[in-house]
């Protein structure tokens, strides 16, 4: 009970940045309904995404090379996956102490797995 008021102003700070971008939305001018979706839609986006080989030839990858780094992502993916797993049984079947380690590899696992996720999607969207 200590902490209620500490976690009431906690969640107060957090939902303060949203409210403070919802209101000056409310008070930004009124724009057509086309304008808004087109500046809000996933297409735009990936657009943005696509447009960058335009804009500067010297960064652009090659589609072999996203594919290697994809494979290279998913082959790390697949080990933390199966160390996380053999983590796991081992702290239950055979009674072992590596709760630690199985959460650190389960975090490792699960953020390599959104980075791939992420990535393949701004690469190869919709193909």
């Amino acid at each position: 009970m200590r902490f209620l008021p500490l976690m009431l102003l906690f969640g107060l700070f957090c939902m303060l940045p949203g409210q403070l971008a919802h209101a000056a939305a409310d008070t930004a001018p009124a724009t057509t309904a086309a304008a808004t979706d087109a500046q809000f839609s996933s297409e735009a986006m990936m657009q943005q995404f696509a447009g960058d080989d335009e804009q500067a030839p010297e960064r652009r990858i090659e589609t072999k090379r996203k594919h290697e780094i994809l494979f290279i992502m998913g082959i790390s993916l697949l080990v933390l996956l199966v160390l996380t797993g053999t983590l796991g049984v081992a702290m239950v079947v055979f009674d072992r102490d590596v709760f630690a380690a199985h959460l650190i590899f389960a975090g490792l696992s699960l953020t390599l797995a959104a980075a791939h996720a992420a990535t393949a999607i701004a690469w190869f969207w919709p193909f």
